[in-house]
C-alpha cells in the first residue's frame, strides 16, 4: 500500500508541475496581451484627443464663418439700399429700365452663393457661370449708363466701395469655411481610426481575460494538486512511523522472549555469556 501511495504521489507531483509552468505561461500570455491593449488604450487617447483638437478649430473657423458673413451681409445690404434709391431716381428722372440694378444684384449674390456652396453637375455650373457673367455685363452696362447723372454717379460709387468691402468678407467666410471643412474632414477620419484602434483594443482585453481566466484556472488545479500531495505526506509518514512501531514492538517482544529463556536458565544455575547479560539488559531484566 506504501508503494501506491508513493507512486500516487509522484503522480501528483509530475501533474502540479505541468499545471504550474502552463499558469506561468499563460499568464506570461496575459501579460503580453495587457501590453499590447495598454498600447492601443493609449493610441486611441492620443488620436481622440487630436480630433478633438481639431474640431476645436473646426469650429473657431466656423465662428469666423458666422462673423464674416454677418459683416458681409450687413454692407451686401446697405449697398442694396443704396441700388434701390438709385432705382428710385432713375423712376423720378425716367431712366427705368427693368430689371433694376437692385434685383441684377441680389440675383448674381444668389447665384454666386449657389455655385459656391451647392455641388453641380458640370453642365449646371456652366449655365449657372454664363448666367453671372451675362448679369455683371448687363449690370455694368446699365451702371455705365447711369453715371452720366452726377447725383446717381456719386450714389453708385459709394455702393461699389461698399460691395467691394462686401466682397472682402465673403472672400473670409470662403477662405474660413474652406479651413473648417477641412478640420471637419480630418476630425472625422481621425475619429474613424481611433474606432478601428479601439476595436483592436477590445480584441486584445477579450484575449488577455481569456489568458488570465485560463491561467487562474491552472493555478485552482496547481493549488488542489498541493494540497493532494500535503494528504499523501501525512498518510505517507503515519504509515510510515506505524510500520517503524510495529517492527520495533517485534524486536521488542522477541527479546524479551530471549531474555526470559536466559533468564530462566540462569535460575537454572547455567552460566551466561556477556551477549546474554546484555539482552537481559536491554529487555530490563536485569
Amino acid at each position: 500500500m506504501l508503494d501506491e501511495l508513493q507512486k500516487r504521489k509522484t503522480e501528483l507531483k509530475t501533474k502540479s508541475e505541468e499545471y504550474k509552468n502552463k499558469r506561468n505561461d499563460l499568464n506570461m500570455e496575459a501579460g503580453k496581451w495587457a501590453a499590447k491593449r495598454n498600447e492601443l488604450n493609449a493610441r486611441t487617447k492620443a488620436l481622440l484627443e487630436e480630433a478633438q483638437q481639431l474640431k476645436h478649430q473646426s469650429d473657431e473657423n466656423n465662428a469666423k464663418v458666422g462673423e464674416n458673413k454677418a459683416k458681409r451681409d450687413e454692407l451686401n445690404e446697405a449697398a442694396n439700399k443704396i441700388y434701390a434709391e438709385v432705382d428710385k431716381l432713375r423712376k423720378n428722372l425716367n431712366l427705368t429700365d427693368r430689371p433694376s440694378l437692385k434685383e441684377m444684384r441680389r440675383e448674381i449674390d444668389h447665384l454666386e452663393f449657389k455655385q459656391q456652396t451647392e455641388v453641380l453637375s458640370s453642365s449646371k455650373e456652366k449655365e449657372i457661370v454664363d448666367r453671372i457673367a451675362e448679369l455683371n455685363e448687363e449690370f455694368k452696362r446699365k451702371k455705365q449708363q447711369l453715371e452720366s447723372n452726377k447725383d446717381l454717379r456719386v450714389m453708385l460709387d459709394k455702393a461699389q466701395k461698399i460691395r467691394d468691402e462686401a466682397s472682402e468678407y465673403h472672400r473670409k467666410v470662403k477662405e474660413y469655411a474652406e479651413l473648417a471643412q477641412q478640420h471637419h474632414e480630418k476630425m472625422i477620419a481621425i475619429f474613424k481610426s481611433a474606432d478601428d484602434v479601439r476595436a483592436e483594443s477590445d480584441a486584445a482585453h477579450k484575449e488577455f481575460v481569456k489568458a488570465q481566466e485560463a491561467a487562474d484556472e491552472q493555478h485552482k488545479l496547481f493549488i488542489k494538486t498541493q494540497k493532494e500531495i500535503r494528504d499523501f505526506n501525512k498518510v505517507i509518514m503515519g504509515l510510515k512511523r506505524k510500520s517503524k512501531e510495529t517492527k520495533e514492538a517485534a524486536i521488542k517482544e522477541k527479546t524479551k522472549k530471549e531474555a526470559e529463556e536466559i533468564y530462566s536458565q540462569f535460575k537454572l544455575g547455567e552460566k551466561l555469556s556477556t551477549e546474554d547479560l546484555m539482552i537481559l539488559q536491554r529487555s530490563g531484566l536485569l
